[in-house]
């Protein structure tokens, strides 16, 4: 076997953890340093025996390692980006890809004109479910895909904005934070999203910022979606709760995130119910369907998304979720919280 990468990680918070013990447990990749500023990450370097690191810039230029992770603040992604980008080392970069579009921009601009190896942190794109998924849309198994319908409605404590008070402001709703995963997922199925339009409240915990939001999307093959997103409804609908590859959360068996509708019938995910019609019979909602399940390995995304990650860096696979496509996701969510702030339909061009 080759010898393993070795990866720094920088930002030791909940997902930086889960990105350690992925590439502690890695037969191809390892953990080479932390770089946190704050003390408490100094366990996290003393667990897995590693250096510590106060700055990015402390790393690169003491050390230079295969790849780096990036799970800082949002508002650090760009700076943080720019500084690898400058020193020729390969990025995961958790989404979004920066805090706001112009920075995103700058950002595709900079790792373009570097031919910069970039990776966009969005995981749901190495889920196996989604592959599958993926598979039988483009099988033509649904016919021509008419419309999908989502939800991601779950329930986040009131600790989870005490320690985090920064949540409860413009850029710390589930629009940015869990949305952008969802519309990724919808443009993986369905194709780019052109226009969309929102209702957003914030009639629960009256923040700042929304905590339900009602969605219409447009998509490019005239496909037409809904999506209800909220963190404050008591619902077992999000992704985290029925994919089973997050063992953190419960999971439900019978409930679906996403239904997507064809010409000739529907899949539902995760559960993955097939529902379509028999080939060469007249179509009709007379008619009987015939039923299945399509057949899934349930896995950790965040583990297929670090090996995808080692062959970006070996030269092996282009990016799976490029600093573009992390660039398209934020400028659907920035469309989505204008369409909610204005009242009118949004249109998108790439």
């Amino acid at each position: 076997m080759t010898k393993k990468l070795n990866i720094a990680l920088a930002g030791a918070g909940n997902i930086g953890q889960a990105h350690m013990a992925v590439m502690h447990a890695s037969e191809t990749v390892c953990l080479s340093a932390i770089v946190d500023p704050n003390p408490a990450a100094q366990k996290w370097a003393d667990h897995y025996r590693v250096s510590r690191f106060e700055s990015l810039e402390a790393l690169v230029s003491t050390a230079r390692p295969d790849g780096i992770v990036l799970a800082t603040p949002n508002q650090m992604h760009a700076a943080h980006a720019r500084t690898c980008i400058d020193a020729g080392i390969p990025i995961l970069l958790e989404k979004p890809i920066t805090q706001t579009l112009a920075e995103a921009r700058d950002l595709v601009a900079h790792a373009t004109s570097k031919n910069a190896k970039v990776l966009i942190g969005h995981h749901r794109a190495h889920s196996p479910i989604m592959a599958k998924a993926k598979t039988v849309v483009e099988s033509g198994q649904l016919g021509k895909i008419v419309a999908v319908t989502g939800s991601a409605t779950f329930l986040k404590p009131d600790h989870y904005f005490l320690e985090g008070p920064w949540r409860t402001q413009l850029g710390g709703g589930p629009l940015l934070l869990n949305m952008i995963h969802e519309e990724h997922n919808l443009r993986l199925l369905c194709g780019e999203i052109v226009a969309v339009q929102a209702f957003v409240s914030n009639a629960v915990r009256n923040f700042a910022v929304e905590d339900t939001a009602s969605i219409a999307l447009k998509f490019a093959t005239g496909a037409l979606g809904t999506f209800l997103i909220s963190d404050t409804a008591a619902s077992a609908r999000s992704w985290e709760q029925t994919s089973q590859e997050n063992k953190a959360y419960p999971s439900y068996s019978d409930e679906d995130c996403y239904v997507i509708s064809g010409t000739n019938g529907t899949l539902s995910i995760p559960t993955m119910r097939l529902k379509t019609y028999p080939h060469n019979e007249d179509r009709s909602w007379w008619k009987p369907f015939e039923e299945g399940i399509v057949g899934i390995v349930r896995d950790d995304p965040l583990k297929h998304q670090m090996e995808h990650f080692g062959a970006v860096i070996r030269g092996e696979e282009n990016p799976k979720v490029s600093a573009r496509d992390g660039r398209i996701n934020l400028q659907v969510i920035d469309a989505i919280l204008k369409a909610g702030r204005t009242g009118t339909t949004v249109h998108l061009s790439y």
